[in-house]
């Protein structure tokens, strides 16, 4: 939302909802704003749910996203304002394609029980099914939406919560250029099927796009510059004639390149992790804490200047960043565990400007972003004040 000005010295400020009131819920899309976090919670160190909606709220985090339903932390949610996407994990989604009763009591018990009062505005099904190795789960996916959607319109939550599945770059056959990126064959007839469902909800395309996984695996080809925001030379797309200067928005337009292809043109792409790692193995020689540093904060000041791609320059770019913590306990290389922006005892990991858990009320940022901050409102009401002042109110 834009800043409110005032006028005259005297400015009546009514807090704008996004979204209607419909059967007593507060409507709502499922990321207001650019800047988002996953917070994951694969680790048996990080602090606990009620201390990271406080971390939350003083970083002024308002879009979440976590991988699944755990009551703890919807539980330490509710009242908070926070804007939060549960996830459907994998090993539901077969189950949910095939047993719609399954689906409508998992809505009922996981998001009915808890809106208004925890703010939930999205379920993600399932995570980068597509592109992966489990045909069957992928050829369950659509059908898991398909229940979990409806099972929202039969408890009038579909107005409320936003439905979506992220993917991994895995799906696309080619994405260099970004002009020339289309999906893969083996993945095309069962993507077709959920474009066409995500079509009719009015859902985006989600995307998991990781310029340090692209510079990791041709590091010989890819300038690291290119791959951190940083100066440089960038890309030049013969075919649009557009130029890139940093590979996450040419990730971004490779897959509106796809989704046109496939004749989709008109959704939108979301990125639902993007991230750097810290610290790594030693073929992992990119994670370090100074290049994880210079790509997150240059990344909040990308998204903090509210533009477009260069194939979509009027479709403001949104994305979570991966991840709230350090998780120790995930599995894989070293790099896998240290994405977090924040280590499991609440102080940061390096500075983009985010305060730490045990000094988030006497600490102020040193870093300004321009059109940065938050506001949060209990979402049961709606309010009207009326108030003399020249401020402005800036939404993340």
């Amino acid at each position: 939302m834009k800043s409110l000005r005032s006028v005259g010295g005297c400015v009546v400020v009514v807090l704008l909802l996004v979204g209607f009131v419909h059967k007593g819920y507060v409507t709502a899309k499922a990321f207001t704003g650019t800047y988002g976090i996953n917070y994951g919670r694969i680790a048996n160190n990080i602090p606990s749910p009620n201390e990271v909606v406080r971390l939350l709220k003083a970083a002024k985090l308002k879009n979440v996203r976590i991988y699944d339903a755990d009551h703890s932390v919807l539980d330490a949610f509710r009242g908070s304002g926070l804007d939060l996407v549960i996830g459907l994990p994998n090993e539901f989604v077969k189950d949910m394609s095939s047993n719609a009763d399954h689906a409508l009591t998992w809505v009922r018990a996981n998001v009915q029980a808890y809106v208004p009062d925890t703010h939930i505005v999205g379920i993600a099904v399932g995570n980068e099914v597509l592109g992966g190795s489990d045909l069957d789960l992928q050829s369950a996916l659509y059908g898991a939406v398909k229940n979990i959607y409806n099972a929202t319109r039969k408890l009038e939550l579909d107005r409320v919560v936003q439905i979506t599945t992220a993917h991994s770059q895995a799906v696309f056959a080619n994405s260099y250029p970004p002009s020339a990126c289309i999906f893969k064959e083996d993945v095309a007839q069962n993507m077709k099927k959920l474009l066409e469902l995500f079509t009719q909800m009015g859902s985006p395309f989600c995307l998991n796009a990781y310029p340090f996984l692209a510079y990791m695996g041709s590091p010989d080809q890819i300038d690291i510059n290119y791959a951190l925001f940083n100066p440089t030379d960038g890309v030049y797309d013969e075919k649009t004639k557009l130029h890139y200067d940093n590979m996450l928005d040419a990730q971004i337009d490779a897959a509106y390149a796809a989704l046109e292809d496939a004749g989709f043109g008109k959704m939108e792409v979301i990125v639902t992790e993007t991230g750097w790692a810290s610290d790594g193995d030693p073929n992992e020689g990119a994670a370090t804490p100074e290049n994880a540093r210079t790509y997150n904060y240059n990344l909040r000041k990308r998204l903090a200047k509210r533009k477009g791609t260069p194939r979509r320059p009027k479709s403001m770019l949104k994305a979570y960043i991966f991840a709230l913590f350090n998780e120790n306990s995930k599995p894989g290389p070293t790099s896998e565990r240290n994405f977090g922006l924040y280590k499991p005892d609440g102080t940061i990991s390096y500075d983009i400007g985010f305060p730490g858990l045990k000094s988030s009320s006497s600490v102020s940022s040193r870093l300004s972003f321009k059109g940065h901050g938050a506001q949060t409102w209990h979402w049961s009401s709606l309010l009207v004040l009326i108030a003399c002042a020249s401020s402005s109110f800036l939404f993340l």
